[in-house]
């Protein structure tokens, strides 16, 4: 039998080849990296978490957590590598960067996956699923945009700085998760005129040139922590910035706003500014995020930045199965399909290889229930819209209920529904 050859050895690429090998069927990865670089990958390392280390939620009753729940149900390889790289993160699965990399590495060395370091930059005929993610290369993009006779989309991307532990000032910075759930969180308390002084800084400090930069290409859901200021003088305290469930230890009272720093690797060495992507030059970084209290002295091991993500007209372009509509041994899987986030790029990995395995094997390809999560967001990434934006999993995507339910009571009845469909599905999936 003839490898299906997969492009991109990110999220979406490793769980799609794991996918095919469980199902007997050879695969040949290729990846470009680390001879050809991206404007944001730092090592050649497989599945490498370019943006924040939080895969999100783990709760059951937040739609994070439900797609999770899915794709376990499903078998995805790429989950169980998260589990073996956990680290404290409070109900979020929270990795460390390298450990999950390694994990991811082993996994496809067990299975007998050759990571093949090789740009592609041409479509292959055959069997292929392509999941060279948001920064596929300029040529890869144009093979593939030619020969689907559509333009790609893209949008502007942020990450948030990560600086040193010991650089950080535990006289001042308190470690609590919100509402007194662990502490795996470090917190700087910001009072109101501390608060003013920030927002004022982040107005005025010099950012980035970016050419061909459009305001509208912004991804809402991971705005410039300045833009966000931008929007209004409150938007950050009610934002990455909100003290719910937060209180001062010496005195129990709640601070007017806090800046939280999540864990980046297992010996708590490098912690993540959460909320605070951004596109600052290096040097108006420091200066401004070192008026935050605690981080008087902080040691920057990577500045923040932005960069440019490109993805496909779903709805124009692809089925529910993740095939193409011009060639059906053609799948697209992860962002550059039209997802976003860590997860949901697992999980288009997850079908993608599923789909794929089917027709290496002469059967026809499987759609995925709507009322799941993974089934919402595929159809809602293949369904027309003229206004079509990458989707992350939410509750939006699920079919209304047919009773009257309110907030949380509502949400774990949905993921309750979805999880029954998702295990009946599941016995249609042997190939």
């Amino acid at each position: 039998m003839e490898p299906v050859k997969i492009i991109g050895a990110g999220l979406a690429g490793c769980e799609a080849a794991l996918q095919l090998a469980k199902n007997g069927i050879p695969v040949r990865l290729f990846e470009m990296r680390p001879e050809t670089k991206t404007a944001a990958h730092r090592t050649g390392d497989v599945a490498e978490l370019v943006c924040s280390n939080s895969l999100k939620s783990d709760q059951g009753e937040n739609a994070h957590g439900l797609l999770k729940a899915e794709l376990r149900c499903y078998g995805s390889a790429l989950l169980g590598c998260a589990r073996q790289a956990r680290i404290p993160g409070g109900k979020a699965l929270v990795v460390d960067r390298q450990r999950f990399s390694a994990e991811v590495q082993f996994t496809l060395d067990d299975a007998g996956i050759e990571v093949v370091r090789e740009e592609i930059r041409e479509i292959p005929d055959k069997l292929v699923i392509v999941a060279s993610g948001p920064l596929t290369s300029p040529e890869l993009a144009e093979s593939l945009t030619g020969l689907l006779g559509a333009k790609r989309l893209s949008f502007y991307d942020a990450i948030a700085p990560i600086i040193a532990a010991d650089s950080i000032d535990m006289n001042v910075v308190f470690a609590a998760s919100r509402y007194g759930v662990g502490r795996d969180y470090l917190n700087c308390p910001l009072t109101r005129k501390q608060y003013d002084r920030l927002v004022n800084e982040l107005l005025e400090a010099e950012l980035h040139p970016m050419k061909d930069f459009e305001k509208s290409s912004l991804f809402e859901p991971c705005l410039p922590v300045e833009e966000m200021a931008r929007r209004g003088r409150e938007t950050l305290a009610f934002g990455p910035m909100k003290p719910v469930g937060l209180t001062l230890p010496e005195t129990g009272k709640r601070p007017f706003a806090v800046v939280q720093l999540r864990r980046e690797n297992t010996e708590g060495t490098m912690f993540n500014l959460v909320g605070f992507q951004t596109r600052l030059k290096h040097g108006e970084q420091k200066r401004v995020f070192r008026m935050i209290p605690g981080l008087e002295h902080a040691e920057f091991l990577r500045y923040g930045s932005m960069h440019r993500n490109t993805y496909l007209d779903g709805p124009e372009l692809l089925l529910p199965t993740l095939q193409t509509k011009v060639r059906s041994d053609l799948f697209i899987a992860g962002q550059l399909a039209g997802v976003e986030g860590y997860v949901e790029s697992i999980a288009a990995g997850l079908v993608a290889g599923i789909n794929a395995a089917r027709i290496a094997k002469t059967q026809k390809p499987i759609e995925f229930p709507e009322p799941t999560m993974i089934g919402g967001l595929l159809k809602y990434i293949t369904t027309p819209n003229q206004n079509f934006q990458p989707m992350n999993a939410n509750f939006g995507l699920l079919p209304l209920l047919n009773k009257r339910v309110r907030g949380r009571a509502k949400r774990n009845l949905m993921a309750e529904m979805a999880l029954d469909a998702a295990r009946k599905f599941r016995r249609n999936l042997a190939v």
